[in-house]
């Protein structure tokens, strides 16, 4: 039966189109650095994720808002079937303000949810226009995305519209980081505001568990069982957190970046706060090579999240079996999953159904891992 207009759903549909172009030349964000991105290299990945999100939606449901261009209208014209109405027409090169201004306008045409396609810094400005007036949902592809709005993937992003209103509606957080300090190497996070959104169990992403401190000892006895197990030949590129970096600790070696790549060998740093392109270029001179990365906080992520710089190339070159997963026991506790998200379908394919992680001296634990798909 053909759906009207009036019975369908009406969502409201933005793309930040600068989203994620920091993650793999190391900037840790692309807000206000959209030219310094492009001339280091860096590709647009944020059409591409929503594209994930748009192939998997039930299109014969909805009414799309959206804003021009790359914010939208030319992804969902692309498809052919998508209906769309486009409510506002942003400047080129796209801005923060662009978002909110698109935000204001779906309201006014009465969108019942908005989806934006994007990382914290776009979920700041929707909610900063919108308030709690529309739930909100979060397709990912920014660098950073500690805060609780964002779907895990684009694909349980489309299973959560597609029963859209069928569902609970719970309020969340969102982060609010300041850039400048993160790619110094200096996480300052505090709640932006609360956000509406609609709750499908296993579904949408908790927001990042912070540390009390009273897990440092076992943070240290991580260090030290990873410095014992140091090979030589080795090169070990170190993911960010206090838990991957902790085998710098015991090792006595400072000037490393908390919140970006460093690599290790033989003992000493031979690479700091590295880019994708940085990474490939170290593998070239070395035989040997394995990752150490911990989960991010509650969310669970090891790959997909904060740690672009480990692309696919970057993955298939050290094999996904030299990967190491550090993690606190108190971490673990709220960590029940790990989950994986390497923009390659293949690649998340070739990853065991759970791993070890390791949790104290000559301790792990098998914790499953989820991939997209599944």
């Amino acid at each position: 039966m053909k759906i009207k207009n009036s019975e369908m759903k009406k969502i409201g549909f933005l793309i930040n189109p600068v989203a994620g172009m920091g993650g793999k030349v190391a900037l840790k964000g692309t807000d206000g650095q959209y030219e310094r991105a492009l001339e280091l290299g860096a590709e647009p990945v944020a059409e591409k994720k929503a594209a994930e999100f748009v192939r998997a939606l039930d299109l014969s449901e909805i009414m799309f808002f959206t804003a021009g261009g790359l914010m939208g209208e030319g992804l969902l014209k692309s498809t052919g079937t998508a209906r769309y109405k486009v409510v506002f027409n942003p400047n080129n090169p796209t801005s923060a303000e662009d978002t909110k201004k698109a935000c204001l306008m779906m309201l006014k045409a009465g969108v019942e949810m908005i989806v934006f396609c994007g990382g914290d810094g776009t979920a700041r400005d929707v909610v900063s226009a919108t308030g709690d007036k529309v739930p909100l949902l979060g397709i990912p592809s920014g660098v950073k995305m500690f805060s609780g709005i964002f779907a895990l993937t684009p694909k349980t992003g489309a299973d959560i519209v597609n029963r859209f209103p069928d569902l609970s509606i719970v309020k969340t957080e969102v982060m609010d980081i300041d850039e400048e300090e993160y790619r110094k190497g200096r996480l300052k996070t505090v709640i932006f505001a609360e956000a509406k959104v609609p709750l499908i169990p296993q579904k949408s992403q908790g927001g990042k568990w912070v540390s009390s401190g009273s897990d440092e000892r076992n943070r240290k006895e991580i260090g030290r069982f990873l410095a014992e197990i140091l090979s030589d030949d080795t090169l070990y590129l170190i993911g960010a957190g206090t838990t991957a970096k902790s085998i710098l600790d015991e090792l006595g070696l400072s000037g490393y970046t908390l919140l970006g790549i460093d690599a290790l060998f033989s003992g000493r740093l031979i690479g700091r706060d590295l880019s994708e392109r940085d990474i490939l270029k170290l593998l070239e001179g070395h035989k040997k090579a394995k990752i150490i990365i911990s989960p991010i906080g509650a969310q669970g992520f090891i790959l997909g999240r904060g740690n672009q710089q480990f692309s696919p190339e970057v993955l298939r070159k050290t094999g996904t079996e030299n990967i190491i997963i550090a993690a606190t026991n108190a971490k673990l506790m709220m960590t029940k999953e790990l989950f994986i998200d390497t923009g390659d379908m293949d690649l998340n394919r070739s990853f065991p159904d759970s791993v070890q992680v390791i949790c104290g001296d000559c301790m792990a634990q098998r914790v499953k891992i989820q991939k997209p798909g599944q």
